[in-house]
């Protein structure tokens, strides 16, 4: 790859001071769906979905506000039915929304297929609802339940507008830029974030106002119109033949011509009331740049991250476009970003082999340069194309690392190969040369090995909650596990940090490594990226050190003292078995007893110049947000696992 002088850029986006705007957010932790249901149980009316991973957490998020007797902001009762089938979810919100509703649906992978005969209907009668997808790879070779967007391009031809978020924070604001856009144009909309990757992500979020989304989006009687109303009759899904059909198809072109407008009119409101700037692509230091990658989703941050080392560490003029709206389609958007680079890479959560043009994102691209290149369709005329290459990457969360987005940019610098696959190791794919550690300065970073059922999972998002609500650090928590769930290896990540965490990928740079299981020390590598001079939690039943250093295998124990690792034990095992007073909840209180060892072993409690009663207190809370509809008894129980975790 050339290495040159690195370049002022004048593209490069610096934050805004929140203050001078209206509505900047309520400051908080939670993940895509829990910012996706933030919205949807104060805006909507109504729900009809069908659990499918990973969209599950978003329809009983949704549903827990019915069962609470939640209302929405203008204090009407909501509804939600659970039907048979994703199928029947959508015919129930097509319904809805005829009679004149506000409603909405959460689904993923096949789920999101099923229905699309559904969504052609919807679209064709104009019915502005949203639906909320946890993008996941469908089966095709195997069954997996994560991240991928062949379910979402499946359907991408239905007449819905479509919006890709790459964080929660992006999950939860775009779901109301896609209702007001909806509404405005009478064009239903899928909002879209990676499943697990985005669905399941706990960060630090700024939360829409109550007040903001009631003025925003408005009240449904003043912006839907009921189609069943027999004071004012019309004529909606019925038969046409030859004579009729196609006139009616046609004359709908005028509604998608309104989409594009309504969405700009959307973006730019939000931006003047919230500060949070959105739009049809976001063009990420490309003014300048020689090569730029082009992409969707969650791994488009980590490219934003990547981009940064590549100019500042070695002189390379890199961009990424992010692409937030799939449909309708930015084509003069993407043409003016792209066009002066010398290339361009296009990256995709799929893989279409029979497509001798690429995969959906590519192809749309590709076409809107041949217009271009003739000066068609509304495109300014250009004298060249930059030669274009395409991948496949992060199928069924798959990890997309730092080093994988070098490698790309390796590629297009050496005018490598056309079509490239990235992650796995294949005669396609791209070797990886360096993965430099891209977190933000002064991070700390856990990982940690456990099994389904032990309740670490919940006590990484309840660490990430206390660390963000109460320390007040840029947070990013996520578990890694199979379908299998209970009883398998499951490894959970957390990172902290004094500013936005950018990259989304496995941690392979970590400050603590917790075993709560330890078998993982005979099963692989748990400790494999530990700083020099981290530390190691483990669970153990020996109350002796020695005990403990003796059941480590040697080349674990060679590891630990080349790199100079403190390590720390306590029985969480015996813990949670003395303390819990429902015998089923034994080994879920497990992992809890983690939060006490994280508050004693990390500086965020003693920094943050709190009593420890004002420490516990916050615990407590987050606690309650977790664990408070299974009783006041659990949420003590915890508490108390967490005070021993920390004493002993």
């Amino acid at each position: 790859m050339a290495i040159g002088t690195v370049e002022t850029v004048t593209d490069r986006p610096s934050p805004e001071p929140v203050e001078k705007f209206p509505y900047p957010g309520i400051p908080a932790t939670c993940d895509g769906a829990e910012a996706v249901v933030w919205v949807e149980t104060r805006i909507c009316q109504g729900s009809g979905a069908y659990p499918i991973t990973s969209s599950t957490t978003m329809g009983s998020g949704f549903n827990e506000a019915v069962m609470n007797g939640r209302p929405n902001l203008w204090g009407q009762e909501l509804m939600f039915l659970e039907p048979e089938s994703e199928h029947s979810s959508a015919t129930f919100c097509e319904g809805f929304a005829l009679a004149g509703g506000r409603v909405t649906n959460f689904t993923s992978g096949q789920g999101l297929v099923l229905m699309k005969e559904v969504l052609y209907t919807i679209a064709g009668k104009r019915l502005p609802m949203v639906f909320n997808i946890g993008a996941r790879a469908l089966i095709s070779h195997s069954l997996n339940v994560h991240a991928g967007h062949d379910d979402v391009m499946s359907v991408a031809d239905c007449g819905w507008g479509i919006l890709f978020a790459r964080n929660a924070q992006e999950a939860g604001d775009l779901c109301l830029i896609a209702r007001r856009a909806a509404e405005a144009s009478q064009t239903p909309f899928l909002n879209v974030q990676d499943g697990f990757l985005t669905t399941h992500t706990v960060e630090s979020v700024r939360l829409p106002e109550p007040e903001f989304m009631k003025d925003f989006i408005g009240r449904p009687e003043d912006k839907l119109l009921c189609l069943m109303d027999p004071h004012n009759p019309v004529m909606s899904g019925v038969v046409q033949n030859q004579d009729s059909y196609m006139k009616g198809k046609i004359a709908q072109r005028w509604y998608y011509e309104q989409v594009a407008p309504a969405l700009r009119e959307a973006f730019d409101e939000f931006y003047r009331q919230t500060g949070r700037r959105y739009d049809f692509v976001q063009a990420y230091r490309c003014e300048d740049a020689e090569y730029i990658l082009v992409g969707m989703g969650s791994y488009m941050e980590t490219a934003q991250a990547t981009v940064d080392y590549l100019r500042e560490r070695k002189g390379v003029r890199a961009g990424c476009l992010n692409v937030w709206c799939f449909r309708p389609f930015p084509a003069a958007e993407i043409v003016a970003a792209l066009k002066n680079c010398e290339a361009f890479s296009v990256i995709e959560r799929m893989d279409d082999p029979l497509s001798t043009t690429g995969n959906h994102l590519t192809r749309e691209i590709k076409a809107a340069f041949c217009d271009a290149l003739a000066g068609q369709n509304g495109q300014e005329r250009i004298e060249r194309i930059p030669r274009i290459y395409s991948g496949s990457a992060g199928l069924g969360s798959r990890d997309v690392r730092p080093g994988d987005i070098l490698a790309v940019f390796e590629n297009m610098a050496d005018s490598g190969r056309e079509y490239f696959v990235i992650g796995i190791q294949h005669e396609l794919a791209l070797p990886v040369t360096e993965d430099p550690d891209l977190r933000p300065s002064g991070a700390f970073s856990m990982r940690g090995h456990s099994e389904g059922g032990f309740g670490s999972v919940t006590t990484n998002k309840v660490i990430a909650s206390i660390a963000g609500e109460v320390f007040g650090k840029d947070v990013q928590a996520y578990p890694k596990y199979g379908s299998e769930k209970k009883g398998l290896p499951t490894t959970y990540y957390l990172t902290i940090a004094d500013s936005h965490i950018y990259t989304h990928a496995e941690l392979h740079y970590v400050d603590l490594v917790v075993l709560n299981d330890t078998n993982a020390l005979f099963s692989g590598d748990p400790l494999k990226g530990t700083i020099p001079g981290g530390a190691v939690f483990m669970q153990s039943p020996f109350a002796d050190p020695a005990d403990v250093w003796r059941h480590i295998p040697e080349h674990h124990k060679e590891t630990i003292r080349q790199k100079n690792l403190r390590v720390y034990f306590a029985d969480m095992v015996q813990i949670a078995r003395e303390v819990a007073s429902v015998p089923d909840l034994e080994m879920r209180m497990q992992g809890i007893v983690l939060l006490g060892a994280f508050l004693k072993l990390t500086p965020y409690a003693r920094e943050s110049g709190m009593t420890d009663e004002a420490v516990y207190a916050g615990v407590e809370k987050a606690l309650r947000k977790y664990f408070g509809k299974r009783g006041e008894r659990v949420v003590q129980d915890n508490l108390t696992c967490v005070k021993r975790g920390y004493n002993e």
